[in-house]
């Protein structure tokens, strides 16, 4: 896999511009290279962003353009993930963040969470984003709750302290009155406590609110 190497092979090309631009957005190592798995692009391991900028080819570029200066939208939604696994990247400095991981619950069950952020070695919270379709529902909450409170009463869940869904699309009220009367329901018990947070996607930013 081809590797570009040194700026001035951009010069003044739009690929320059770019690496320009977005240098100044804090990209976490995990987006980086996703995006160029995606893009077939080569990938400096280590350095400073520019240079690693610069060693991806034109398509990664344009396509990290596009999700975080442009804040464009695609047909599968994966442009809206993108921006929603940097924004949890950000609530949770030098934790590990794990993607599509598998965490099994209380029931047995094994739960595949859209994002997993680890410390230490232990789970510490969870979220899920839509990013596509109707606004969240009173149906999509009920389940995203029933998920998070399996996967702490499990064995990995124990220091699990935070869940967070976020939306492109928007949540119904009703989907808001349901998530919170689970929350006003559950145990008092401090070994239990999670803390519920919602997280709205506009006008090119994340709006968080706790439940």
């Amino acid at each position: 896999m081809v590797v570009n190497k040194g700026f001035p092979t951009f010069g003044l090309s739009q690929a320059g511009a770019h690496v320009m631009t977005l240098k100044n957005y804090n990209l976490p190592d995990f987006i980086l290279e996703m995006i160029v798995k995606e893009c077939g692009s080569g990938l400096l391991e280590k350095g400073r962003i520019i240079d690693r900028l610069q060693s991806m080819n034109d398509d990664a570029l344009n396509m990290l353009y596009d999700i975080y200066v442009e804040c464009k939208d695609d047909p599968e939604g994966r442009f809206a993930q993108y921006r929603f696994y940097t924004y949890i990247s950000s609530m949770f400095h030098k934790c590990e963040i794990m993607v599509d991981e598998a965490i099994p619950g209380r029931s047995g069950a094994d739960h595949n969470v859209q994002v997993a952020v680890k410390q230490h070695g232990m789970y510490i919270a969870v979220a899920s984003n839509k990013t596509k379709g109707a606004p969240v529902s009173r149906n999509d909450t009920a389940k995203f709750y029933d998920t998070v409170d399996d996967i702490k009463g499990g064995e990995h869940g124990t220091q699990l302290a935070e869940a967070i869904y976020g939306s492109s699309v928007g949540f119904r009220s009703d989907a808001l009155r349901e998530l919170r009367r689970l929350i006003k329901a559950r145990s008092k018990d401090a070994e239990d406590a999670i803390e519920f947070k919602i997280a709205n996607f506009e006008n090119s930013i994340y709006a968080v609110t706790k439940c």
